[in-house]
């Protein structure tokens, strides 16, 4: 589930991924602002159009979700949605004190620094398809690459993150 440049949606998006804090709380007039269009009827009258869906259908959800939030309330009466980062659990396995870097590891650092696969893969200078690949587990990254991933790690105060969620 991706966002495309160019939907209306994507400043949004764009929006969600700047925002540092675990939870955001926006009126519709500020999402309006932001995507500079108007919201539609059904997101003024229909809770359901801030479902956090995975549908060809719903480009809004496509917006938060991409860029790692989930809607957890909705307040139509009052016009104001609060938007969640998404936390998932990975099985990141550590020797000697050090991550291993193995695909959950990878993709949990990743989904930390809030990238797209694209995105780091530019970060590291590596194609897309190598972040895929090392997400699915096809092959572990080499002892270059698990250096200099450690290296983004520290300077992404990824450690700090997995300490907390021990």
């Amino acid at each position: 589930m991706t966002v495309k440049p160019g939907s209306k949606y994507y400043p949004l998006f764009e929006h969600l991924q700047k925002c540092h804090g675990e939870e955001t709380t926006l009126t519709f007039k500020e999402v309006e602002t932001v995507l500079d269009d108007s919201l539609p009827t059904s997101a003024f009258k229909k809770k359901n159009w801030w479902s956090n869906r995975d549908s060809a259908n719903a480009l809004q959800a496509k917006a938060w979700v991409s860029a790692g939030y989930h809607i957890d309330a909705v307040d139509l009466t009052k016009q104001i949605v609060t938007f969640c980062k998404f936390q998932a659990e990975y099985n990141i396995q550590k020797k000697d004190g050090a991550v291993v870097w193995q695909q959950d590891a990878i993709k949990a650092l990743r989904k930390h620094m809030t990238l797209t696969q694209a995105q780091f893969a530019q970060e590291l200078g590596v194609r897309r398809q190598t972040v895929s690949e090392w997400e699915n587990g096809v092959y572990d990254p080499d002892r270059s690459t698990t250096k200099f991933l450690e290296l983004i790690a520290k300077q992404a105060d990824f450690q700090k993150t997995l300490s907390e969620q021990q």
